[in-house]
């Protein structure tokens, strides 16, 4: 029987692949591993039929070498102090790798949030908060959490409200969270800004002409034959991204089960038809759907169907060691955190497939969350100052253009070519631009190392934590 190794051991089992191929010394290799504090603690919830039950809850701050930490909160029955420290330390590379500057941390209630109503799911998080406050686990400037698996912008402001009526400093209360509706600060773009990240991460490595010759396939994205695991905000963005670039969503799974069509599926209609239906109601059988849809019960299997790329956007350990040698897919884009374990990554490896890890893959997330910091702190939208002046330069430019050529713009077009950058523009251009250019950078260190490239976004993000301690001398 294999033995069973904890999520945060398979995360330090990769981390020590990486670390054996730097140079830095083992106590700052130590350093950087280990998860500085974890926060268990427990309190009463009465529920309005009167029963009382007491709720576990977390917060792990994994690295301090910058701060604020930031990772999300999720709301799950698998909770537990070992998976928010793999979490946390996830995050802590992942900032990284993309250069968002912050240490990382996760935290969670061990809760079914669909077992709970609107009134007592406020109270949980409402006293999760303050127990943060009161240890000093949140704070613009200390801690910044953003929303997880079973988490969302309403969590977010429950939290921002409580903080801002408990903190001393209420000028820069609305930066102590991320992932905020827009009224209570929050930034346009960031809802869809994982499944986007990871969509543009998807499109980038399709994109290298040598490592698609290498897997057999062509380049580009377009045409390419995608299933997309999970249908919830990371999972559903993803798919419906990649079918405007063009790919063929071939199948999607969730929880009760996957829907497959060799054809391809319509994703976005697909989406809204989940999305629509009631949170405790939903079902992957529910959906009206075309007779040329397969269906399965079994949602496992639908990670074993023919595919170009598999994109994994749920939760952790769905590929094993098990199933990884009944894996299709020539590439596997992890838009949930630890979706493939160690052993089987090692195994997909050998095999020839390229597997694009978590900490780059799904940072999306977590970088439009630096972006909704900013500008909580500066107090100001992205594009308020600017936009109307760049139109008004755009619109001379082209009123130039037409005087001198004769040419005269209809107004729709006008409005098209002289549009200035608004918050939602600019929100994408950063994503974009980072995502892109950091998987090339990967990509190098992959070639010099002759490594995988997992382990080049892990050697990656150790260097770069390094020289933060280096420059405190710390360390040599």
């Amino acid at each position: 029987m294999a033995q069973h190794v904890s999520f945060f051991d398979q995360v330090n089992r990769n981390f020590e692949r990486a670390a054996a191929l730097t140079s830095h010394p083992r106590g700052l290799l130590d350093t950087i591993k280990n998860c500085n504090s974890v926060y268990h603690f427990t309190f009463p919830l009465e529920r309005d039929n009167g029963h009382v039950e007491v709720i576990h809850a977390w917060r792990a701050e994994h690295s301090h070498h910058k701060l604020p930490t930031k990772g999300g909160i999720r709301y799950s029955l698998d909770v537990s102090e070992d998976e928010v420290m793999a979490l946390a330390a996830l995050m802590t590379y992942k900032c990284a790798v993309v250069d968002a500057p912050f240490g990382g941390a996760k935290g969670g209630i061990r809760i079914d949030s669909n077992a709970y109503n609107k009134h007592e799911l406020e109270r949980i998080t409402r006293r999760y908060t303050f127990e943060l406050v009161k240890k000093n686990f949140i704070g613009p400037g200390i801690d910044v959490p953003a929303p997880d698996f079973g988490t969302g912008a309403r969590e977010m402001a429950w939290i921002v409200d409580t903080y801002t009526a408990l903190a001393n400093d209420k000028l820069e209360g609305a930066a102590c969270v991320t992932g905020k509706p827009i009224a209570q600060g929050g930034i346009r773009g960031r809802e869809e800004a994982t499944g986007r990240g990871v969509a543009f991460v998807t499109r980038e490595v399709c994109s290298v002409e040598a490592d698609m010759t290498s897997l057999g396939l062509s380049k580009g994205i377009r045409g390419k034959r995608v299933i997309v695991q999970g249908l919830g905000n990371v999972g559903s963005y993803t798919a419906t991204f990649l079918q405007e670039m063009e790919a063929t969503i071939v199948g999607l799974l969730e929880f009760d089960g996957a829907l497959y069509d060799p054809k391809g599926l319509d994703a976005a209609a697909i989406v809204k038809q989940w999305r629509d239906q009631p949170r405790r109601e939903k079902s992957i059988h529910k959906l009206v759907l075309p007779e040329s849809v397969q269906k399965l019960s079994n949602a496992a299997e639908g990670l074993e169907l023919e595919c170009d790329i598999l994109i994994p956007a749920a939760l952790e350990n769905q590929i094993t060691a098990a199933n990884a040698p009944r894996i299709q897919a020539r590439i596997i884009v992890e838009g949930a955190n630890g979706p493939v374990t160690s052993d089987a990554s090692e195994m997909l490896d050998q095999r020839g497939v390229l597997v694009v890890p978590d900490h780059y893959a799904n940072a999306g997330g977590v970088l439009v969350s630096y972006f909704e910091w900013l500008k909580n702190l500066a107090h100001v939208r992205f594009g308020r100052m600017e936009r109307r002046f760049e139109e008004q330069a755009y619109q001379r430019i082209l009123n130039s253009i037409g005087a001198r050529t004769g040419k005269s713009f209809t107004e729709d077009e006008m409005k098209a070519l002289a549009h200035g950058a608004d918050e939602a523009d600019l929100v994408k251009s950063g994503l974009e631009d980072t995502m892109g250019p950091a998987y090339h950078n990967l990509r190098k260190i992959r070639a010099e190392k002759k490594v995988d490239l997992r382990t080049a976004a892990f050697i990656e993000a150790i260097d770069k934590i390094a020289i933060c301690y280096q420059d405190l001398g710390i360390f040599p």
